[in-house]
């Protein structure tokens, strides 16, 4: 294993920014120090100065599609974007085929990961109405959580037996992660907009088919289910004003029992922005108004929202150019969220030391992850150094997703990926990713 010594790179981690040096011995930050004299030949100079060193993103939120859906990608394929996007931890949803609904099912994920994952990994257990005593099963330490999809999935994922939900938020082992769209809301605006526009409803309607009304009262459900029964909640991907109110930023993150996710593409569009992009932007929850988005983006900044993720989602170019009604939910981003969010910082919109705080150290404290999601000695050197101020050109020709197309195709982003460690391991590097790097799977101080 390489060591590493990174000079005099501005360090942003725990509310600072720090110039100073970093050696990476063993896979993990040997030393942080004003100047560390290298120990030549023995480990490799990266002069970093002008540039940022930040811990690796850590992604709650993807879906790799491996198994079972791997024309749209593969836990290779995406695990390489991911660290070409300076993301060097992830965690995988259930909802591939088949379904992660046994432990028998999530352990194949897990093997397969060991055998080709470029960024560290974990996957959610994934529960249904009938597969209670397989949730009960998982093994806190070693599983990111449960998913419960209280709206729409893939397969057999929908949780709408209230007996069934009531079982997970009062045994549940480890964190609950949910889905929150009411599901009847949806059938009903899918009825109107149908008999409005036959199969030629336009996506300007997408966020009035899924609309504020159906995330309100499912988040607003899972929130009293889980102050019901004690339970641990984390809402996944935040995509109206009106579901903030159900977070408080009164107590430090380590006690809350309710948290909440916000993701790139709510941060970033707005339901202008279907005109132009379509089924690109079509994803689940939809992309909503301004007023949402700006109501997301001061819940990120007042801590009401704890963490930022993708919801990673790739479907394939035919898959998507198609009508309202056959064009999949999702999209590619794990190659961009963190251009994305520089972008963002250049706006003003986030400081450095709170992108760093969602994307790296709340992740760690919300899940309990160990040994990761900080620039701390004796931490895992998990890291991406990044240049502000080196544009980023978003062309179909440099896209690493299997899916091969991006929502941000033809947007400059003003800062860009120089390296990404994992591990210890410089696993990309200006545009080139060092193909025999593996992750590790994530464990958990619970």
């Amino acid at each position: 294993m390489g060591s590493f010594l990174i000079r005099q790179a501005t360090v942003v981690n725990e509310g600072q920014q720090k110039v100073c040096d970093l050696r990476i011995a063993n896979g993990l930050i040997a030393e942080i120090a004003h100047t560390i004299k290298a120990d030549a030949p023995y480990e490799e100079i990266i002069e970093g100065a002008g540039l940022y060193l930040l811990p690796g993103m850590i992604d709650d939120q993807v879906h790799f599609r491996e198994p079972g859906l791997t024309e749209k990608g593969e836990i290779a394929t995406e695990s390489r974007a991911a660290v070409a996007g300076g993301i060097t931890s992830y965690m995988e949803m259930p909802n591939t085929v088949p379904n992660a609904l046994t432990q028998a099912l999530l352990q194949d994920k897990y093997d397969r990961a060991a055998q080709v994952s470029a960024a560290n990994y974990s996957f959610f257990m994934g529960a249904s109405n009938d597969n209670l005593s397989e949730v009960l099963r998982t093994d806190p330490k070693t599983v990111c959580g449960v998913k419960v999809f209280m709206g729409s999935s893939t397969g057999n994922m929908l949780v709408d037996n209230t007996k069934t939900l009531e079982g997970i938020f009062r045994e549940s082992p480890t964190i609950i992660a949910t889905h929150c769209e009411d599901e009847a809301t949806i059938r009903a605006n899918t009825a109107h907009f149908h008999e409005k526009y036959g199969e030629a409803v336009p996506f300007t309607a997408h966020p009035l088919i899924r609309s504020a009304e159906a995330c309100y009262k499912s988040s607003s459900m899972a929130a009293e289910l889980a102050a019901k029964h004690g339970a641990r909640l984390h809402i996944l991907h935040i995509s109206t004003a009106r579901e903030i109110s159900l977070f408080n930023n009164d107590i430090p993150l380590s006690q809350k029992k309710i948290t909440a996710e916000a993701c790139i593409h709510h941060l970033w569009f707005t339901d202008a922005d279907y005109a132009e992009k379509g089924s690109y932007i079509k994803w689940n929850p939809a992309v909503k108004t301004e007023t949402d988005r700006e109501g997301i983006r001061a819940a990120v900044n007042s801590n009401r929202i704890d963490v930022i993720a993708t919801d990673h989602a790739p479907h394939t170019l035919a898959e998507k150019n198609q009508t309202y009604f056959k064009a999949p939910s999702g999209g590619p981003l794990v190659q961009h969220a963190l251009p994305a969010l520089l972008d963002l910082y250049h706006q003003g919109v986030f400081s450095l030391e709170k992108i760093v705080e969602k994307t790296s150290h709340n992740l760690a404290i919300l899940f309990q992850i160990a040994n990761r999601g900080f620039i701390r000695e004796g931490y895992a050197a998990d890291l991406v150094l990044v240049d502000l101020n080196r544009p980023l050109l978003v062309e179909r020709i440099d896209l690493l997703y299997k899916c091969g197309w991006s929502p941000f195709e033809g947007h400059q982003f003003r800062s860009s990926v120089v390296c990404t460690f994992v591990n210890g391991k410089l696993v990309y590097r200006d545009g080139k990713i060092d193909d025999s790097v593996r992750g590790e799977r994530l464990s958990f101080d619970r």
